[in-house]
């Protein structure tokens, strides 16, 4: 399926935007030890938000997330409806949609959690697996079309775009990135999800996909270790000239660390939540070091760092 439009526009009435409530109000209001909220995330991030949620649901049993994993437009639209009490998402909110909040007499808070990469992935079977900013852009305004124009490229055949979803966060990314406004001439395609861009790429030499890194970062997991299987994450480097291969950086945490991997996004959880909820306690609870643990062991860089203690044994008494 091809893009005929980058569909990054919000398109939201006031009449539309109405008050459906996204928990307690039929009985007690939740607390952050028990009751049950909804959750919406950008799909890029169903890894990460997973394994946080399942930590926090472990730790107090009587709390439930539902989770609603949509392109990261639609999350935020769900926020402005008030029908998700909070969202994972990329951005915070512009300013257009902070009003409509206010108009509802609303809450709102963010809170930056984690330093993101986007991947850039590749066949294994293509051995292409340098690449730099500004071949990323031609490539997005249709001056690159083909492998064999890139620096060092030894393959030959058109390049095609691979992303999970129009309105999602990692397309919205790239055009912000780029000041891209036009994709209609491009060669690419919707594949649906993070793991379908993934399998698709595997399978394909000269397809191109973008993935949050998140889905193969986690050395842990059975599932990412099988997704990471049959393809190569692309070094990137900021500037054309780049000869020296330490110049071209992956998206993982050594990457991300003082935001040297060029193509690094911020992450935050936005709250409409007007008191001391469910939704406060996970914030809270991703703020504390054991939160920043679990973004660092899924391949992000926290923003809370979890603390380590290291024990030195000098031979003398003090």
């Amino acid at each position: 399926m091809k893009f005929w439009s980058a569909g990054i526009m919000l398109g939201t009435s006031v009449a539309f935007l109405s008050l459906l409530g996204c928990g307690g109000s039929n009985g007690d209001l939740d607390n952050p030890r028990q009751g049950t909220i909804t959750i919406a995330s950008d799909e890029s991030f169903k890894p990460l938000v997973n394994a946080l949620t399942n930590a926090y649901e472990g730790i107090y049993p009587n709390t439930h997330f539902k989770l609603d994993y949509k392109p990261e437009q639609e999350a935020i639209r769900q926020l402005l409806q008030d029908s998700a009490r909070i969202i994972f998402a990329t951005r915070q909110l512009n300013e257009k949609e902070t009003e409509i909040i206010k108009k509802q007499k609303g809450s709102y808070k963010f809170q930056h959690i984690a330093t993101d990469g986007l991947a850039l992935v590749i066949s294994k079977s293509n051995a292409d697996s340098l690449i730099t900013m500004p071949e990323i852009k031609a490539i997005l305004e249709g001056k690159i079309t083909d492998w064999s124009q890139l620096k060092g490229g030894n393959q030959k055949g058109l390049i095609t775009l691979v992303f999970d979803n129009a309105n999602a966060s990692n397309l919205n990314f790239v055009l912000n990135k780029f000041g891209i406004t036009d994709i209609q001439r491009l060669r690419i395609i919707s594949s649906g999800s993070n793991e379908n861009v993934i399998k698709d790429v595997r399978s394909n030499p000269l397809h191109l996909g973008f993935i949050g890194v998140n889905w193969i970062s986690d050395g842990h997991s059975l599932a990412s270790e099988e997704l990471s299987k049959g393809i190569h994450v692309m070094g990137v480097a900021q500037k054309a000239n780049s000869d020296s291969l330490a110049s071209y950086i992956q998206p993982f945490q050594g990457g991300l660390e003082f935001k040297r991997y060029p193509l690094h996004r911020d992450l935050y959880i936005i709250s409409r939540e007007g008191y001391s909820g469910l939704g406060g306690g996970l914030m809270t609870y991703i703020a504390r070091d054991v939160g920043g643990l679990i973004i660092q062991k899924m391949g992000l860089l926290p923003t809370v760092p979890y603390p380590r203690e290291l024990e030195i044994t000098t031979g003398k008494n003090f």
